[in-house]
C-alpha cells in the first residue's frame, strides 16, 4: 500500500531540460529545478525513467571509438610498416614479382595478427571492467533500488553516502551537510562542505555524511563530461614496457647501422643499387622486433584472463608487470587478513549499568541498512529481536574516519528524547562528562580485551538535561582467515614482506600479528605526527623494519608508502575505503579488496572480487611468470637479430655473397614472428625474489648466443661451399633452412636458465615451433620461391642445427655463470606447493 501511495506522488512527466540549460539548473532555487525537471524527492516512475534514458542516452562519457577498418589501416602506418611498404614498391619497380608477393604477404600478415590480438585483448579487458560497473541507489516508483549508474537520468533521486563517487551532476535535497572531495575536478586538496540545495558534480567523492540528491545532468552534459579530455587516453608505459621497448630501440639501431655498412660496401663495389636497397630494407624488417608490441599485448591479456578466473580484475594491464617487482605489500587487516565477521563478546559496563543496556544504546546508534560490519555485529548481539521496538530514531549521523563514531538522536518509549553514540573508546571518553571517573577502569578493560585480540567499542548516552555519560565498552572479535598464516609464509618465501596496516589499538594489532606469524614489531602510527615529508632517518628506518602499523589514519597510509618508496622499495597496497584512494594511487600497485568503495576501486590498479590475501599472492606469481616470459623473449629477440645480421653482414663483406634472397629473409621473419606469439602461454618458473630487469645479464647472454649462431652458420657454409661444392642457389636454400631451424631452436635455449630440458615447454609453444619448421623444411625441400634442396640435405641441416643447439646450451650455462653468478634458484610449482603445505601444517600446530 505504501508503494502505491508513493507512486501516486510521482509527478506527471513533462519535457526535460535541454542540454544548454544545465548551468541554470546548477544555480536556480531547488523548487524551480524540480519544476523544470518535472520531478520531486520521490523520484521518477520506471516508465518515465526509461523514456528519459532514450531521450538523453546512458549516463556515461561517450568514448571515441575508432572505426575498426581505420584501426586496421593504422597497422600500415609507422616506421616498421613504411620500411616494408618501401620494400614492396622497390620489388615492383625491379619487377621481382615473387619478392613483391611474399613481402606483401608479410605486410598484411603483420597487420592482421596485430589487429586481431589487440582486438581480442581489448574485448577481454572490456568484459572484465564491465564487472566493475558502478552502482547507484536510486528511487524509482517510490522505492529505493540499486541500479547501474549508467541508467540514471535527469530527474532521478539518488542516495549518497560515505565512499560513494557522485554518479551524475545533482542538487542536494534536505539533510545534514556532507563533506565532498572535489580534488579530481577542481584541484582543491581539502574536502568541501556542501549544504542542501548545493550542486555536486559527477566524479566527486562523499567524504563524510549521507544525503539524498536530485540528478540534473548526466553523461556528456555533466561538468565532468565537459572536461573529460583531461582523463581520456591518459596511459603511461610501465617500467617493464619501457625496458622492453628500449631493447627494441637498441635492435633497430643495430640493424640500421649494419645495413648501412652493407649498402656502403655494395655501392663501393658497384652492385645494382635498386637490388641492394631492396635487400637492405628486407633485412632490416627481418631483424627489428616487428612482433614485439603484439607479443607484449598478448602476454598481458593472457595474464589478465588468468587472474580474472581467480576473481582479480585488472583495471590497468601494466599493473600485472609492476607486481613482478613488488617487495613490500602493505595489507589491510580487516577483511583481508581477517574474516571481517565481527562477533560481540560480553560487554564491560561502568557504574553498574546493566550489560543489556550498554548493548541497547549501541544498537540504537547503529543502522542495519548500511550493512556496516560493526553495526551488524552490535545489532546481532541483542538478546531480544523486539528490543528496539518503540524507539524512534529522529536523526542518525553515520561513521566517518575523521570523527570515528556514530551518533543517533532517539525518541524513547516514554516520548523523551536522548542521544546515543558509539565509536573508538578514546574518542567516546573525550566526549564524556564522567571520563575522569571511569577512565582508569575503561582503559584496563580495553587493554584486557586487546590482550585477548578483541577490538573495543566505547558507548555513551546523553539525556535531554545532561551531557554525555560513558556507559560501557563492547568487545568485538574478528577471527583471522584460515589460510592467512600460510599465505603470508608463502609471500615471505617469494621475497615479499607483508606489513599489516590497521586502525586498531596497538595491543590488538600485536596480538593479531602474532597469530598471523607476522612478528610483533608493530609501530603506533599516531606517533608519526606531522612528519609526512620531514621524517627523521630513524623514523624512516623503523617504518622500513616494522611488521605492521596500528592506529593508522588514512593520511598515515600515504606517508608509509611514501617512506618505503623513498627507501627503494616497490610497494603494493590494499585498501577498501574512500580515504584509502590517495594511498592506492600512490602505491606502485594499488589493490582494492573485496567490498571496497567506488572511490577505492577507481583508484586501484587491481580489484579483488573475493576476500583474502591469497588472490594477491596468485597475482604476484602470475606477474613474475609474465616477467620470465618477456625476459625469455628479449634474450631470444636480441640473439636472433645478432645471428641474422652478423651472418648476413660478414657474408657480404668477406665473401661478397648474399647467403639468402630477400624472399627468404621475409619468409624467415614471417614464420618466426608467427610462432613466437605462443610464448605468452609458455611454462616458466618464477624467481623467489622480486623481479627487476638485469640488462647486463640480458645483453651478455644474448650476445654470447648471438655470436655462437653465426659461427655455426659459417661452419655449415664452409662445408657446403668448399667441401661439397654446392652451387650458390642451393647454398642459399641451405642457409635459409639452417637459420630458420636454428633460430627457432634458440627459443628453447632462452626460455630456461638451466639446461634446456629443465622446464618442460608448453604444448602450444613446441607445437607452434614444430609446425612452422615443418613448413620451412617443406618450402626448402620442394623449392617454394627458391631452389629445391631435397630431403638428404634437409635432414643433414636438422642434425647439424641440433648438434650446435646442444653446444649453445652449454655456452648459455657458462654465460649465466659469468653475467649473473649470484642468481637465486628458481622455484617450480612443486616446490611452491611443498612450501605452502609446510606453512599450513605449522599454522595448524
Amino acid at each position: 500500500m505504501e508503494a502505491n501511495t508513493a507512486q501516486s506522488r510521482v509527478p506527471v512527466a513533462k519535457p526535460g531540460p535541454k542540454p544548454d540549460a544545465q548551468d541554470d539548473l546548477k544555480s536556480l532555487p531547488l523548487t524551480e529545478v524540480e519544476k523544470k525537471l518535472a520531478s520531486s524527492p520521490d523520484g521518477l516512475s520506471q516508465a518515465e525513467a526509461e523514456k528519459r534514458l532514450a531521450q538523453y542516452g546512458p549516463n556515461e562519457i561517450e568514448e571515441k571509438e575508432t572505426n575498426a577498418f581505420l584501426k586496421f589501416l593504422s597497422y600500415f602506418w609507422g616506421p616498421i610498416p613504411w620500411m616494408i611498404e618501401v620494400a614492396v614498391i622497390l620489388s615492383a619497380v625491379a619487377q621481382h614479382w615473387p619478392d613483391f608477393g611474399i613481402i606483401l604477404v608479410l605486410l598484411v600478415a603483420n597487420a592482421v595478427v596485430g589487429f586481431w590480438e589487440e582486438h581480442q585483448a581489448g574485448n577481454a579487458i572490456a568484459a572484465l571492467k564491465a564487472k566493475l560497473a558502478s552502482k547507484a541507489q536510486v528511487k524509482r516508483d517510490g522505492q529505493w533500488a540499486s541500479r547501474e549508474a549508467r541508467e540514471l537520468v535527469p530527474g532521478d533521486t539518488i542516495h549518497l553516502r560515505l565512499g560513494n563517487i557522485v554518479p551524475a551532476d545533482a542538487r542536494l535535497l534536505d539533510g545534514d551537510p556532507v563533506e565532498v572531495d572535489q580534488s579530481a575536478l577542481t584541484g582543491e586538496s581539502l574536502p568541501v562542505t556542501h549544504q542542501s540545495g548545493d550542486a555536486l558534480f559527477s566524479g566527486s567523492i562523499i567524504r563524510t555524511g549521507e544525503i539524498d540528491a536530485l540528478v540534473y545532468a548526466t553523461g556528456d552534459n555533466t561538468y565532468f563530461g565537459k572536461t573529460a579530455k583531461l582523463v581520456q587516453g591518459a596511459q603511461t608505459a610501465s617500467h617493464f614496457q619501457r625496458a622492453v621497448l628500449k631493447i627494441g630501440n637498441y635492435l633497430i639501431i643495430l640493424a640500421v647501422a649494419l645495413v648501412a655498412v652493407i649498402i656502403t660496401v655494395a655501392v663501393f663495389r658497384g652492385d645494382p643499387i635498386l637490388t641492394t636497397l631492396q635487400f637492405a630494407l628486407v633485412l632490416t624488417v627481418a631483424a627489428i622486433p616487428v612482433a614485439m608490441p603484439t607479443v607484449l599485448s598478448v602476454t598481458m591479456a593472457v595474464g589478465a584472463r588468468l587472474l580474472a578466473r581467480k576473481e582479480a580484475i585488472v583495471t590497468r594491464l601494466a599493473a600485472i608487470e609492476e607486481l613482478a617487482g613488488v617487495d613490500v605489500l602493505c595489507s589491510d587487516k580487516t577483511g583481508t587478513l581477517t574474516q571481517n565477521k565481527l562477533t560481540l563478546g560480553d560487554p564491560f559496563a561502568v557504574n553498574k549499568v546493566p550489560a543489556g543496556q550498554v548493548i541497547l544504546n549501541a544498537a540504537l546508534a547503529s543502522r542495519a541498512d548500511n550493512q556496516d560490519t560493526i553495526d551488524l555485529a552490535v545489532l546481532g548481539g541483542l538478546k531480544d529481536d523486539q528490543a528496539l521496538k518503540g524507539y524512534q530514531v529522529l536523526h542518525f549521523q553515520p561513521f566517518d574516519p575523521v570523527h570515528k563514531r556514530t551518533e543517533a538522536t532517539v525518541k524513547g518509549v516514554d516520548g523523551k528524547e536522548f542521544k546515543v553514540t558509539k565509536g573508538a573508546p578514546q574518542v567516546i571518553l573525550e566526549l564524556s562528562a564522567n571520563a575522569a571517573e571511569v577512565k582508569p577502569a575503561v582503559e584496563t578493560a580495553v587493554n584486557e580485551f586487546a590482550a585477548r585480540g578483541f577490538r573495543s567499542l566505547g558507548v555513551a548516552r546523553a539525556d535531554q538535561d545532561g551531557g554525555w555519560q560513558f556507559v560501557g565498552v563492547l568487545p568485538l572479535f574478528d577471527p583471522r582467515r584460515e589460510q592467512a598464516r600460510a599465505t603470508i609464509a608463502t609471500a615471505r618465501a617469494m621475497g615479499v614482506s607483508v606489513k599489516m596496516v590497521t586502525g586498531d589499538a596497538l595491543a590488538i594489532a600485536q596480538e593479531t600479528a602474532k597469530k598471523l606469524g607476522l612478528g610483533t614489531n608493530i609501530l603506533d602510527a599516531s606517533g608519526f605526527g606531522d612528519t609526512r615529508h620531514h621524517e627523521t632517518a630513524q623514523l624512516a628506518e623503523s617504518i622500513e623494519q616494522a611488521d605492521g602499523f596500528a592506529q593508522v589514519f588514512p593520511e598515515h597510509k600515504y606517508h608509509i608508502i611514501d617512506v618505503l618508496q623513498q627507501r627503494g622499495h616497490i610497494v603494493g597496497m590494499t585498501g577498501d575505503g574512500v580515504n584509502d584512494a590517495p594511498a592506492l594511487k600512490k602505491a606502485d600497485c594499488g589493490i582494492a579488496v573485496s567490498g571496497a568503495t567506488d572511490a577505492a576501486r577507481a583508484a586501484a590498479d587491481i580489484v579483488l572480487m573475493t576476500p583474502g590475501l591469497s588472490v594477491i599472492i596468485d597475482a604476484i606469481k602470475e606477474s613474475r611468470n609474465i616477467f620470465q616470459r618477456m625476459n625469455s623473449y628479449a634474450i631470444y629477440r636480441i640473439t636472433e637479430t645478432l645471428r641474422v645480421l652478423l651472418f648476413m653482414t660478414l657474408s657480404i663483406l668477406v665473401f661478397n655473397f648474399y647467403p639468402m634472397t630477400a624472399v627468404m629473409i621475409v619468409m624467415l621473419a614471417l614464420l618466426n614472428d608467427g610462432a613466437i606469439l605462443s610464448i605468452a602461454y609458455d611454462n616458466v618458473r618464477y624467481k623467489d625474489q622480486p623481479e627487476a630487469w638485469n640488462m647486463h645479464m640480458v645483453l651478455g647472454v644474448s650476445s654470447v648466443l648471438g655470436i655462437v649462431g653465426p659461427l655455426a652458420a659459417f661452419g655449415l657454409f664452409y662445408l657446403a661451399d668448399r667441401v661439397y661444392n654446392l652451387d650458390h642457389p642451393h647454398l642459399q636454400t641451405l642457409m635459409y633452412l639452417m637459420l630458420s631451424v636454428a633460430g627457432h631452436l634458440t627459443i628453447f635455449l632462452t626460455r630456461t636458465r638451466g639446461p634446456f630440458w629443465s622446464i618442460r615447454p608448453a604444448r602450444i609453444l613446441w607445437m607452434a615451433v614444430l609446425g612452422t619448421q615443418i613448413v620451412a623444411t617443406l618450402i626448402a625441400v620442394y623449392g617454394v620461391f627458391m631452389t629445391p634442396l631435397g630431403w638428404g640435405w634437409a635432414l643433414f641441416v636438422w642434425g647439424y642445427a641440433f648438434a650446435w643447439f646442444l653446444v649453445s646450451d652449454r655456452m648459455k650455462l657458462l654465460a649465466y655463470r659469468v653475467f649473473d653468478p649470484d642468481a637465486a634458484p628458481l622455484l617450480d610449482k612443486k616446490s611452491v606447493v611443498q612450501a605452502t603445505s609446510i606453512s599450513i601444517q605449522k599454522g595448524c600446530q
